[in-house]
């Protein structure tokens, strides 16, 4: 049998990509779907709209946990670009964008030994592992000292979920501290073209002595 030609290939190839294409935008809509019903459950009865803080609501945070657990098994929800990393610092890619403005999907992708900066939120935010393993790092507030203990470190694999609302009572860092390369996908209470920077909380860490565990983390931080 003769090999196909080249046009044939470049058929095969393109009806590829556009199936990959079709699943990713199923996988899209399936995601913001889930997270409009977590807005759903926090209605008010009888009042438009929804709370200015969603994050108060136990019933929306469960629906967003829900989501980003829905969002975990599919495959083709983060395409090969919104893999790609940067040498420099991890990257963010934007997924998708709530066209009322209520949240932002984006895939970070950390390569080994990138970290964010120690942060609160300004909005409230969920964030699930696709790939690899984080080391979350949380601190405390020290209102007197105006900076950020070390409290402990967790290990989040893949599947690890977690959500958190606004203020320095939620207080982490995301470390890379593994060989390869991980995943994770976060959504955050604001519009697509905020995500990259009205997110992040950046507080600075207080001078102790529990913050010699967090001093490599600190080092490479970005």
């Amino acid at each position: 049998m003769n090999a196909p030609s080249e046009p044939l290939l470049l058929q095969a190839m393109r009806a590829s990509s556009m199936a990959g294409a079709t699943g990713h935008t199923a996988a899209v809509a399936h995601l913001c779907a889930a997270l409009d019903e977590a807005f759903d459950a926090c209605r008010t009865p009888g009042k438009p709209g929804t709370p200015a803080d969603p994050s108060r609501c136990a019933a929306f945070a469960r629906g967003v946990r829900a989501a980003l657990a829905q969002a975990l098994a599919d495959p083709t929800l983060v395409t090969v670009a919104q893999r790609e990393g940067s040498a420099e610092k991890y990257r963010r890619h934007l997924i998708a964008a709530d066209p009322h403005g209520r949240y932002a999907v984006a895939s970070l992708v950390w390569q080994p030994g990138q970290a964010s900066p120690i942060h609160a939120h300004h909005t409230w935010c969920g964030y699930a592992v696709l790939e690899g393993t984080l080391t979350e790092m949380l601190y405390a507030w020290d209102e007197a000292r105006q900076g950020a203990e070390v409290v402990r470190a967790h290990l989040r694999a893949a599947g690890a979920i977690n959500f958190g609302g606004r203020g320095r009572a939620n207080i982490h860092r995301l470390f890379n501290g593994s060989a390869s390369t991980c995943i994770s996908l976060h959504v955050y209470g604001v519009s697509g073209g905020q995500f990259a920077t009205h997110v992040n909380d950046i507080v600075p860490l207080v001078a102790s002595e529990t913050c010699a565990r967090d001093a490599a983390v600190q080092a490479i931080a970005v």
